[in-house]
């Protein structure tokens, strides 16, 4: 599994931080169905963290549908969920910035896009805070 970061120093609260980094991976197939996440213990060592603040994150992955949980087989990446979309919504579930709606299971070049806007953005100068604040206004409803 690809690395996780959190910065103690941020304003989101560190639970947070994991739940989105997983449902990130997961969208983006980073994380593919059936593979297992770090036992919680094991995770909030590498991390320096709590136990309970890796099992908050797991619970709050697993009431979204992104992971399944599970004693002697421990916490794996659900199968990809059905589009989460209402008519007239072209979102696929959660709310906007929230990447936790789960991912579509056919992105149809999505990754792909989403990777270079990221590249096009780094090139002008933009950080990651200032990418996914353009991400979450695009996904606000268009005001006119």
């Amino acid at each position: 599994m690809t690395a996780l970061r959190v910065d103690l120093s941020s304003p989101v609260p560190v639970y947070e931080q994991i739940r989105s980094q997983v449902s990130a991976l997961v969208a983006v197939g980073g994380l593919r169905p059936g593979d297992r996440l770090p036992a919680s213990r094991d995770l909030a060592r590498d991390l320096g963290i709590a136990v309970g603040t890796v099992q908050r994150a797991y619970r709050e992955l697993e009431a979204s549908g992104a992971v399944t949980s599970r004693r002697r087989v421990g916490t794996v990446v659900a199968g990809p969920p059905a589009a989460r979309t209402e008519p007239g919504d072209a979102r696929s579930g959660g709310e906007p910035g929230d990447p936790a709606g789960g991912p579509v299971s056919d992105t149809g070049g999505l990754v792909e896009e989403a990777r270079a806007l990221v590249a096009r953005a780094h090139g002008q100068g933009l950080d990651d805070e200032a990418i996914l604040s353009l991400v979450r206004g695009a996904l606000l409803p268009e005001q006119g």
